[in-house]
C-alpha cells in the first residue's frame, strides 16, 4: 500500500464510529416531524415561489422580492427537486449532508493545527456533536450550517499542511465567496479574525507579512466579486426598493440599531451581553462538564499554534458579534466549532502538563450524569403530579402519557455518565447526543401538533388552487405557501375597515386568524380551527369574518368546522 493510500485509509478509520453515530441520529431527528416553522417553512416557501414562477435569480416570498437572504441555498435545493420532484425530504437531507461535512472538516482542521497531537483531531468532532443547541438547530432547513460549513472550508485553507505551508489563496478565496453567496457579508465576520492575526498563530504569516495580507486580500475580492456577479444583476432585477434593502438596510439595520427602513427588517436588536448570558446554554453539555472548565482555566503561555488559532478566532470574533445589535443564538453557528477545536486542545495539554488534574474524578461528568437522573426520575413521577393535581401546564401535561419511557433512558444515560476512567469524553459526547434526540422524541409526540400547519396548509392551497384570494390578519411569514403549494400570494390585512374591504372584494375569499384565545363563534362559522404555539389558527370564509367583526349574524355554514387535536383541558379551559 502507497503511504497515500494508507493516508486515505486512515483519515477513513478516523470517521469511525463518530460520523456514522451522527448520521443515524441526525435522519432519525429530522424526519421524526416536518419541516418547522417558522424557520424552515419559510425557507421552503421562498425556495418553492421561486421554483415555482421561476424566479431563479432574485429570491421571492409571497409575491414580493426577498432580501433578507441570499440564493445559494435555493439554488441547491432547486439542483435536488430538478432529480426527485418537489418535496421536503431533499431539504432535510440536505441539512444533514452539511452537518456532516462541518464534523469532517473540523476533524481534519484539528488534525492539521495539532499534528503532534492526534487526540485532538479525536476528540474534536465528539465535542461538535454533543452540542445540543447545534444539534437541535442543525435539522431547521435553513443557512447556518451551510455557511459554518464554508466558514471551516475557508478556515481550513488557511492552516498549513505536511507538504505546503503557504495557504490555498485561490481556494480561500472560492470558499469565501461560497459562504457570502449562502448568507451575505455576515462570513467574512467568522473568518476575518483568524485572517486578520494570522502572525500570531501562522509561521508562515509571520514571515511572509506582506504576502499573507496582499494574497488575503485579492482572495476577499475574489469572494466579492462572486458575491457581486449575483447581486448586481439581482438589484436591477429586483427593483430599486430591492436593491436599496439588499445593498444597505439589510445588513445596516443588523448591525446597528434604529436604522430608518421604508419596511421593517428582521434586526433582533438585543443587549450586548445577550450572548455571554446564553454562552452555557450554546456550549451544553460542555459548559457542564468540570474537565473542559479546569483545562481552559489551566492554559499558561506559552501556547502551541491550534490553542492560538482558536483564540484568535473565538475571542475577537465573540467580541465583534456581541457589539452588533442584532442577535440570535444561531448567528454564531460556526464558532461552536471552534469552541470545540479549543476545549479539545486544552483537555490535551492539561492531560499532558497536568496529568492528576486529567484523571481527576471530582472534574468528571458526574455533575451531567446526577442531573440526568434527577431529570429521569422527574419524568418518572410526572404522571403522578399532573394526575394529583400538583403540577399543570401546557408541556407537562402533554408529556406525562409518554414521560415514563423516556425516564429509562435519561436514568440510563445519566448511570453512563458516572461511570469513570478511559474513555469519559465519548461517554459525555454519546450521552449529549441520545439526550438530544430523546428530547426531540418527546417533543415531537407531545407537542409538535402544536406546529403543525398541515391540515391548515392543505385547505389553503386547495383554495388557491379555486383561484379564491386568501387574506391574513398581521405579518405573514410564508408558513402556508410549501405544505399547500400555493400559486398566488397571501394578502396580508388588518383589523377593522382593512378587513371590511378585503370580504366585499373578495366575497368568496379565505381569512386567517390568530386568536390567542378562542370563542363559541371560532367553533360555529369558521372553517378550520387548530392550535398553533401557545395561540390558535383559525381560517374563516371572508364574508362570515366580516359579518361578525359589523356585529352581524352570518348565514350558518354548509359544513361544521375541521377541528384539529386539542388537548382536552385546554379545549375546557378555553370554552
Amino acid at each position: 500500500m502507497t503511504s497515500r493510500a494508507y493516508s486515505r485509509t486512515e483519515h477513513l478509520r478516523s470517521l469511525w464510529p463518530w460520523l456514522p453515530l451522527w448520521l443515524l441520529v441526525a435522519l432519525l431527528a429530522v424526519f421524526s416531524h416536518g419541516p418547522m416553522p417558522l424557520y424552515s417553512t419559510r425557507t421552503l416557501a421562498v425556495a418553492w415561489e421561486m421554483w415555482n414562477h421561476g424566479h431563479w435569480l432574485v429570491p421571492h416570498i409571497n409575491g414580493a422580492p426577498y432580501s433578507e437572504k441570499v440564493p445559494l441555498l435555493f439554488w441547491m435545493i432547486h439542483a435536488g427537486w430538478f432529480v426527485f420532484g418537489v418535496n421536503d425530504i431533499w431539504p432535510r437531507a440536505l441539512e444533514v449532508i452539511f452537518g456532516g461535512i462541518e464534523l469532517m472538516l473540523l476533524a481534519t482542521l484539528a488534525r492539521r493545527l495539532f499534528p503532534n497531537r492526534p487526540w485532538v483531531a479525536k476528540a474534536a468532532p465528539w465535542m461538535l456533536l454533543s452540542l445540543s443547541y447545534a444539534f437541535l438547530f442543525g435539522q431547521q432547513i435553513m443557512y447556518d450550517v451551510l455557511l459554518a460549513m464554508w466558514a471551516l472550508a475557508a478556515l481550513l485553507c488557511l492552516t498549513p499542511t505536511a507538504r505546503r505551508a503557504e495557504p490555498r489563496w485561490l481556494l480561500f478565496g472560492l470558499c469565501l465567496g461560497a459562504g457570502l453567496l449562502t448568507k451575505g457579508p455576515v462570513m467574512l465576520l467568522h473568518v476575518a479574525f483568524p485572517w486578520l492575526l494570522g502572525p500570531l498563530w501562522s509561521d508562515w504569516a509571520q514571515q511572509h507579512r506582506a504576502r499573507w495580507y496582499g494574497r488575503g486580500l485579492f482572495s476577499i475580492l475574489l469572494g466579492g466579486a462572486i458575491l457581486l456577479a449575483w447581486a448586481l444583476p439581482a438589484g436591477f432585477s429586483g427593483g430599486d426598493a430591492y436593491r436599496e434593502r439588499l445593498f444597505f438596510t439589510q445588513t445596516a439595520a443588523r448591525v446597528v440599531n434604529n436604522v430608518d427602513t421604508a419596511e421593517s427588517l428582521q434586526s433582533h436588536a438585543r443587549k450586548v451581553w445577550w450572548y455571554l448570558l446564553y454562552l452555557p446554554l450554546l456550549m451544553f453539555p460542555l459548559s457542564a462538564w468540570p474537565r473542559a472548565s479546569a483545562a481552559l482555566v489551566m492554559l499558561r503561555r506559552p501556547l502551541e499554534p491550534g490553542l492560538r488559532f482558536a483564540l484568535c478566532w473565538l475571542l475577537p470574533t465573540f467580541v465583534a458579534f456581541s457589539l452588533i445589535s442584532g442577535k440570535q443564538l444561531y448567528y454564531p453557528l460556526p464558532e461552536l466549532a471552534g469552541g470545540a477545536l479549543l476545549l479539545a486542545g486544552a483537555i490535551a495539554l492539561l492531560r499532558e502538563r497536568h496529568p492528576t488534574l486529567a484523571a481527576n474524578g471530582w472534574l468528571g461528568t458526574w455533575p451531567l450524569g446526577v442531573g440526568g437522573i434527577l431529570f429521569g426520575v422527574f419524568l418518572f413521577v410526572l404522571p403522578l403530579l399532573v394526575t394529583d393535581n400538583q403540577l399543570h401546564g401546557e408541556w407537562v401535561d402533554a408529556a406525562a402519557d409518554h414521560s415514563r419511557f423516556f425516564s429509562i433512558v435519561f436514568v440510563l444515560l445519566g448511570a453512563l455518565l458516572l461511570l469513570r476512567g478511559r474513555g469519559e469524553m465519548r461517554r459525555l459526547a454519546f450521552a449529549g447526543l441520545i439526550g438530544t434526540l430523546a428530547l426531540n422524541t418527546l417533543f415531537t409526540l407531545t407537542l409538535w401538533h402544536k406546529y403543525d400547519l398541515d391540515p391548515s396548509a392543505h385547505l389553503l392551497g386547495a383554495a388557491d388552487a379555486e383561484n379564491r384570494t386568501i387574506g391574513y390578519l398581521g405579518n405573514y411569514e410564508g408558513q402556508f405557501h410549501f405544505e399547500g403549494r400555493l400559486r398566488h400570494p397571501i394578502e396580508e390585512i388588518k383589523e377593522g375597515q382593512s378587513l371590511q374591504n378585503f370580504a366585499q372584494a373578495h366575497p368568496n375569499g379565505l381569512i386567517v386568524a390568530r386568536p390567542e384565545k378562542l370563542s363559541a363563534n371560532d367553533l360555529r362559522y369558521a372553517l378550520l380551527v387548530q392550535p398553533f404555539r401557545s395561540s390558535w389558527v383559525v381560517i374563516w370564509p371572508a364574508a362570515s369574518l366580516a359579518d361578525l367583526r359589523a356585529g352581524h349574524t352570518p348565514p350558518e355554514p354548509e359544513q361544521p368546522t375541521q377541528i384539529y387535536p386539542i388537548n382536552e383541558w385546554r379545549h375546557r379551559s378555553l370554552l
